[in-house]
């Protein structure tokens, strides 16, 4: 680490304020462990959406990329133009915001993977500038459990791979991201395995039902802006138009069946799906929820009897609450999760919604409802206690000459 003089100057980096809950709420762990533990370090974000940021954390907030059109498609000459020389300029800009930092934190997120659509020289490069900024100005850059995947495009392969590789810490939300770097030539012996960092969000106050409501309660069914992964752009309008069918015939099936339904979000994109789904589905027993953190989220899978949900984040909220979860898997990521949390036999695939086969997972479901509300309570306590570790070993790898009393009272809260 650097020499320094003051606070330690942590950073934290991502695609972070972009209407991402998930993206935000491994922000929102990451500054909980901070405050917690290192309430003397000065703290301030790179990031997609500095201005949402700011405003709901009360952090200073640059914004990542110079071009501000970075993420629309560019046709125009000017355009094209535009989006090279913010190219360049982001090689400068990231170095200087690094420089000033003794810390970079990536909380969370999927930043080495590609299981949605995604371009080399969009987020793959400019994490790739943060990693090898922070290797050469001797800054410490932390891949804090991260999720990654195999990753069929060479060029967002390889600068995922160097990424990854000038890292100073790395660990992951699960073995198979942890296997995926491996295969790609990274070494991974020193890496660890935590639980997503939104475990370690306070999860906020929930009954615990005995036995199932009579009349039955609401479902909550998360819904996304499908259209496949990277590896899947020429049949993306295919795949997209099929998991909204399967997805509002399962949604009618349930309404004409007198059950209320809520309809869950985790991205801003995905309100073009909700629009469909309350248009093709009339019924008042349907509405859709206003959720603007993952704790909106799990306030709104606490109250379901169950729920049913596409988005990594959507199936993480219902589970920390303990309501049994169906999951729309799109990716190995959720197939895992469901497995770590006990229910993997609850896991259907997005590209192939089969609304029929759905149904009988969810009736099965919720015939095991008090069983598995029992697993998720003490699975929840296990994520709980490795990501204690997790954060006890944050300490050591990046913050080694801070004051030791941070470290001794994390070690008193894992205490028994």
């Amino acid at each position: 680490m650097k020499p320094r003089n003051g606070p330690v100057r942590v950073g934290v980096f991502g695609l972070l304020g972009s209407g991402n809950l998930g993206n935000d709420g491994s922000l929102e762990a990451v500054l909980g462990y901070l405050r917690a533990d290192h309430p003397e370090a000065a703290v301030d974000a790179l990031c997609g959406g500095p201005e949402a940021v700011t405003a709901r954390y009360g952090i200073p907030a640059t914004r990542l990329h110079w071009y501000r059109g970075e993420y629309r498609t560019a046709s125009r000459v000017g355009a094209i133009a535009g989006k090279g020389l913010g190219k360049l300029v982001d090689v400068f800009r990231t170095a200087a915001w690094v420089r000033r930092h003794d810390v970079v934190i990536v909380p969370g997120m999927g930043v080495l993977e590609a299981t949605l659509p995604l371009r080399p020289w969009g987020f793959p490069y400019s994490l790739f500038l943060l990693c090898a900024g922070g290797r050469l100005l001797g800054t410490r850059v932390a891949l804090v459990s991260v999720g990654a995947a195999p990753i069929g495009s060479r060029p967002t392969r390889a600068l995922v791979r160097f990424s990854a590789r000038l890292a100073a810490y790395r660990s992951y939300r699960d073995a198979p991201s942890r296997d995926a770097m491996r295969a790609m030539g990274v070494d991974t012996a020193r890496d660890e395995v935590y639980p997503d960092l939104a475990f370690a969000l306070p999860t906020p106050p929930v009954g615990t039902p005995a036995d199932p409501p009579d009349p039955p309660g609401p479902v909550c069914v998360g819904v996304m802006a499908f259209h496949g992964g990277d590896d899947d752009r020429a049949r993306a309008d295919e795949i997209h138009r099929r998991y909204l069918e399967g997805t509002t015939r399962f949604v009618r099936a349930l309404v004409e069946d007198g059950r209320p339904v809520r309809l869950l979000t985790g991205d801003d994109v995905d309100a073009s799906v909700v629009a469909a789904i309350l248009e093709a589905v009339d019924s008042p027993l349907l509405t859709a929820a206003d959720a603007t953190s993952l704790a909106d989220l799990m306030k709104e899978t606490a109250a379901a009897d169950a729920v049913v949900a596409t988005r990594y984040h959507n199936l993480i909220c219902a589970l920390k609450v303990g309501t049994p979860t169906l999951a729309l898997s799109y990716a190995t990521k959720s197939d895992t999760l469901m497995a770590q949390m006990g229910l993997g036999a609850y896991c259907h695939p997005a590209r192939e919604v089969d609304a029929d086969r759905l149904l009988e997972q969810f009736r099965e479901l919720q015939q095991r409802s008090a069983e598995l509300r029992r697993t998720l309570v003490e699975r929840n306590r296990a994520a709980a206690r490795r990501l204690e570790h997790q954060f006890t070993a944050l300490t050591a790898a990046l913050f080694p000459t801070t004051d030791h009393a941070h470290t001794q009272a994390h070690a008193l809260r894992e205490a028994p």
